[in-house]
């Protein structure tokens, strides 16, 4: 007997006699409000431990000689598809544009509304020196003298005819599509570089009348995953009364998220810097927009996690005992304060 003694007078829990106990309204509300409290609770942490959460890690990139994709949705409300090029240059000086690139030009109204397609095929591997536009003086030379001997062909004035009308209507391109570069620095720039000099002169009558104003609905360097996101994205430079180049510098972070099933994503991710060089009436240069990009030694690696199940029960313990003696704190101190005001007015019944 001695030792069960010893025993029940380690019992933390003590019942009290069924006669002895007393339930109160008050206590019933406490408790209903206790129960909604843990429940809500249990939901929130429930969530939570379901919700993986993720590590950032940090190593030297060893990948190199891959293809970098460059997602590009960019519209240029007031240029016309039939003046824009596009132009992809790495550090050699070539173009490195590959033959399975997917590039369109959409034609948009004045209201913004595509009214048809134009499918880019004809980008090439070229030396960078023949389309250097803003250095080429023998270029622009030979150009000037091919004009006065021959003139422009039939073919250049109907274009010009055909663009002048565009621009007089308000006509804009959206450029669309993956260009697919070696993963090397370079740049790839929008422009009317694709045009003859003097033609361009035609159209446009001078370069400050070229409005480069575009908005970038999307430029990514590869597949997105969660939480990416893309400083770019949504940008919109109107330009008003002027006209310059744009130069965008882009540092872009090599990138793999690995998912909690195990799979494995491998993309980019980016910082980015803006410049804008308004045109003067002494440059011979032609206004653009320049996307100039370079890759960081460094990747980033980012794992889904989810929390474990140990730390679940720790939380949830913590939580619902936490509530339940809060609880009985209320309902001991409601029902104090009830037996006290009551007291002074079971005195004054029995006087």
């Amino acid at each position: 007997m001695g030792v069960k003694q010893a025993i029940k007078r380690l019992d933390a829990f003590p019942r009290a006699e069924e006669h002895l106990l007393q339930k109160t309204q008050s206590g019933a509300l406490v408790s209903v409000i206790g129960l909604v409290i843990m429940a809500t609770l249990f939901y929130h942490e429930l969530a939570y431990f379901l919700t993986t959460y993720t590590v950032h890690q940090m190593s030297v990139d060893l990948q190199r000689g891959e293809i970098l994709p460059i997602h590009v949705n960019i519209t240029f409300p007031s240029l016309p598809c039939d003046v824009l090029s596009v132009d992809a240059i790495d550090m050699s000086g070539k173009h490195e544009v590959d033959l399975d690139t997917n590039i369109w030009k959409l034609r948009l109204n004045s209201h913004g509304h595509i009214t048809g397609t134009e499918y880019l095929s004809d980008l090439v591997e070229k030396e960078h020196e023949a389309h250097n536009h803003d250095h080429d003086k023998d270029h622009h030379k030979d150009s000037h003298e091919e004009e006065h001997t021959h003139g422009f062909d039939d073919a250049a004035e109907t274009m010009i005819k055909k663009v002048k009308q565009a621009l007089a209507n308000g006509e804009g391109c959206r450029v669309y599509g993956v260009l697919d570069v070696q993963r090397v620095a370079g740049n790839f720039h929008i422009s009317v570089h694709g045009l003859n000099i003097f033609v361009a002169q035609m159209i446009f009558d001078g370069a400050k009348h070229v409005n480069v104003s575009h908005i970038i609905h999307d430029l990514s360097f590869g597949p997105q995953y969660p939480g990416i996101h893309n400083p770019l994205d949504g940008t919109a430079r109107i330009l008003h009364e002027t006209s310059g180049t744009f130069k965008y510098y882009i540092k872009i972070v090599p990138t793999e998220y690995r998912y909690i099933s195990k799979d494995v994503l491998s993309t980019n991710q980016f910082s980015v810097t803006e410049y804008f060089s308004p045109i003067t009436d002494f440059e011979r240069t032609w206004p653009a927009v320049y996307f100039l990009y370079d890759l960081s030694p460094i990747t980033v690696t980012i794992k889904e996690e989810r929390r474990s199940f140990l730390h679940f029960i720790t939380r949830l313990c913590a939580i619902l005992g936490g509530t339940f003696a809060l609880t009985g704190m209320l309902d001991r101190w409601m029902y104090r304060l009830l037996e006290a005001l009551t007291k002074p007015n079971r005195g004054s019944g029995f006087l």
